[in-house]
């Protein structure tokens, strides 16, 4: 099921689990946001569509950080005047994770126990050592970063890469690494 929802003067398409830049709001990071204002929600045939907003229906999100979008030039040149103006711009985003659309709740991730009890870890060191692949397999499989990859300096990209063991080239640019990391997540 996805949605259509109004903030900040813009339209989103959203679904569980997807991920939005939005203008600014004034929420801290980890806390919860409602948008109350759904142009459309359904899916296929039963779609509903609101004039202008559906009445009752809500879409839950978390804010998974705040910060500044890259850098825009702005230039004024007159020529033969000897009039020239430079000014930059960074605009301020808060990036949203949808929770919940019209009442449909996102799967809840569970997270596996950390520590084994001691019994059970005995057995499974008796394990790792005879089946080697096992290990490497675990090894293999890169954990999805705490912030998004897209918010990442090239520093912070490449030590996430070596933390999880994935091949990259130090010399390639930001958007480079980001798909590289991505696909070997997935």
């Amino acid at each position: 099921m996805y949605a259509i929802i109004e903030t900040g003067g813009k339209q989103y398409k959203v679904q569980n689990g997807d991920q939005i830049r939005v203008e600014k709001l004034n929420v801290e990071d980890g806390a919860a946001v409602v948008f109350d204002k759904v142009l459309a929600a359904g899916e296929g045939a039963d779609i509903k569509v609101g004039t202008p907003y559906l009445e009752g229906l809500t879409v839950e999100g978390k804010v998974v950080e705040s910060g500044k979008g890259k850098k825009v030039i702005i230039f004024k040149y007159k020529a033969k005047k000897d009039y020239r103006k430079k000014q930059g711009h960074r605009q301020p985003y808060t990036l949203v994770e949808i929770t919940a659309v019209a009442g449909e709740k996102a799967p809840v991730k569970k997270e596996e126990p950390k520590e084994a009890p001691v019994e059970e870890a005995a057995e499974v060191q008796v394990e790792e050592k005879v089946e080697e692949p096992a290990e490497e397999a675990v090894k293999a499989a890169p954990v999805k970063p705490a912030k998004s990859l897209k918010s990442m300096k090239k520093a912070e990209l490449i030590e996430f890469a070596k933390e999880n063991g994935i091949e990259l080239d130090e010399k390639a640019t930001n958007a480079v690494m980001i798909e590289t990391i991505e696909a070997a997540i997935k």
